[in-house]
């Protein structure tokens, strides 16, 4: 079946289960149930990703924060001027539907004695749990996606999120069995199981490290274990996970909203630094400009007023690269050159053997090998003092580096970049946050008035509901 086909029922999955809380008093117990897993692992992914990718979390939020993006006109968002509606999408879709029917795929396949299914049902809701807590903290988890038994789920505090998500990934690789029952609806990896045991395991890689400035034995000891136990990870370019879109109506979001609309430009931080870098991929990331400029390539500075950004000029700054707003353009989860880093980080922190300068190396060579860029360039590239590896600072080598490798994963860059601390950003121009840049995003609104009990707790626990509060991972 088409990955059309697979939405296009999905979407009705959607619906059924977003009135489940109406409906749920006059269905008979007795009657059969049919949901199919097909349809509600499509479900999943297909509203995580364009959840991950879309213009709310993405383009309007997170790609600003990590100056990838600006915005040429309405720049009240790269001015962090929000409200506490303005990050309602992600709590809602992720919990409303692709937590939802991870869980509902999760009971499934326990009736169906399929253990893949809830393998890879796992690894989808532990990705979609991790985007929660990375960007708003504690959050509901134990009690969440289950309105049956949890209208108003407790927040767990961030810290035990992260361990049990890890705890998560863990059990669905051992669900994972390449000789098991096939799954269908996978518009990831089409059904390799192979691939799925690669990103639970590499996924489970990256949580470790978001605890390792908290908790660096517990970090260790997950690391430890799956590196001695020989678990595979993401091993080239062909193991990305990422979603391919189609044509219109199902393209990536960002060729979707550039279709109508034209708000949006290259951040001049991020074309700075891959000019200052002599970086291949700045023709892949950024466009020339419409009218003639002498760079060529222009981006804009983030937070400027309205009227300051309109002034450059629409044809004189640059948009995104035509990669990124062709309707097919594959939206990423997780990269080789990612996992590289990574395993280059938990060297560097002494977790395990190996050395740290080649595996950043490589990481680079991935990530400019996942964009076509030629062997010669690429060569060329990592032979620069300025792109060599400092042994006495991982953070910047890997930070700055991971941060590029990273352009269009807004939620991931932003999370990565708080971790890390490089590189080192300047507030937006005319931001409102007394020279600050945003840590976190803001609990939906919704979240006082049906959760308010709970909510208070959190934030209680947390610290105020605001964007520059620190979240628990976050120690500088």
């Amino acid at each position: 079946m088409t990955f059309k086909s697979f939405f296009i029922i999905a979407s009705v999955v959607l619906l059924s289960s977003c009135s489940k809380e109406l409906t749920e008093a006059n269905i008979n117990p007795n009657a059969t149930e049919n949901a199919q897993p097909d349809y509600l692992l499509t479900s999943a992914i297909k509203t995580s990703v364009d959840a991950y990718w879309g213009t709310t979390n993405n383009m309007n939020s997170s790609l600003l924060f990590v100056q990838q993006w600006a915005k040429i006109q309405y720049t009240e968002e790269d001015r962090y001027i929000y409200s506490n509606t303005s990050f309602q999408t992600l709590w809602t879709t992720l919990y409303a539907q692709s937590i939802t029917n991870a869980n509902q795929l999760i009971k499934l396949a326990e009736i169906q004695s399929n253990p893949n299914y809830k393998g890879v049902a796992l690894v989808v809701r532990s990705w979609a749990f991790s985007l929660l807590t990375d960007v708003y903290g504690d959050i509901p988890y134990r009690q969440a996606g289950d309105i049956a038994k949890y209208i108003t789920p407790v927040y767990d505090n961030q810290k035990e999120v992260y361990i049990g998500l890890i705890n998560d990934l863990k059990e669905a690789k051992g669900l994972l069995n390449v000789t098991g029952k096939a799954v269908g609806g996978d518009i990831i990896y089409g059904g390799n199981i192979s691939r799925w045991i690669k990103f639970a395991n590499s996924l489970r890689l990256r949580l470790a490290l978001r605890i390792a400035d908290k908790e660096p034995a517990i970090a260790q000891q997950v690391i430890n274990e799956i590196i001695t136990s020989g678990d595979a990870l993401i091993s080239d370019n062909t193991d990305i996970a990422k979603l391919t879109y189609l044509t219109s109506p199902n393209q990536n979001p960002i060729s979707a909203l550039f279709e109508t609309r034209d708000d949006y430009r290259v951040s001049k931080t991020l074309v700075d630094k891959l000019f200052e870098l002599n970086d291949p991929r700045l023709s892949v990331f950024v466009s020339k400009t419409q009218a003639a400029t002498t760079a060529g390539y222009v981006g804009v500075p983030n937070g400027l007023t309205t009227a300051d950004a309109s002034n450059l000029g629409f044809a004189k700054t640059s948009k995104p690269g035509t990669y990124f707003l062709a309707a097919n353009a594959p939206a990423v989860l997780f990269s080789y050159g990612e996992l590289l880093f990574d395993l280059s980080e938990a060297v560097a922190r002494g977790y395990i053997n190996g050395n740290a300068s080649d595996l950043y190396i490589k990481g680079i060579k991935a990530s400019l090998q996942q964009y076509g860029i030629a062997t010669s360039d690429i060569d060329a590239y990592v032979l620069q003092a300025s792109v060599q590896y400092d042994a006495t600072n991982f953070r910047k080598s890997i930070g700055i580096q991971k941060w590029i490798a990273l352009y269009g994963q807004g939620l991931e860059a932003f999370t990565e970049w708080r971790r890390l601390d490089y590189p080192v950003l300047t507030p937006s121009v005319a931001g409102v946050l007394n020279g600050d840049i945003p840590k976190r995003f803001i609990y939906p609104g919704t979240e006082q008035a049906l959760n308010g009990k709970n909510y208070t707790l959190a934030v209680a626990n947390q610290g105020k509901d605001v964007l520059t509060t620190k979240l628990w991972f976050d120690i500088k």
